[in-house]
């Protein structure tokens, strides 16, 4: 469960807060992994997606670049997936 707020002004110019419990679909490692740095940063999670929610607002859109995969790389993921031009390495020789 996830609270979000809406904010309305009021006539007297005065900011209200109003809650909205909304359910959502996570990925639960990431939502895991993610919680962890929330807490670094001293936010809750519904914190994190009002602001999410904010710079979505804010820009009109996703507030980070998404793109669509060309042909190239839409193989290239392919074939990894399937174990295809995949070499194994160990960090070590990452390392050197």
């Amino acid at each position: 469960m996830i609270l979000c707020y809406d904010s309305i002004i009021s006539e007297g110019g005065m900011s209200l807060s109003i809650k909205e419990t909304t359910s959502i679909k996570l990925d639960k490692e990431a939502k895991e992994r993610a919680k962890v740095i929330f807490k670094e940063l001293g936010i809750t999670m519904g914190d994190a997606f009002n602001m999410f929610l904010s710079q979505v607002n804010l820009h009109k859109g996703i507030p980070f670049e998404i793109k669509i995969p060309n042909d190239t790389t839409k193989q290239l993921i392919k074939e990894a997936r399937l174990g295809k031009n995949v070499e194994d390495f160990s960090f070590d020789e990452i390392n050197k």
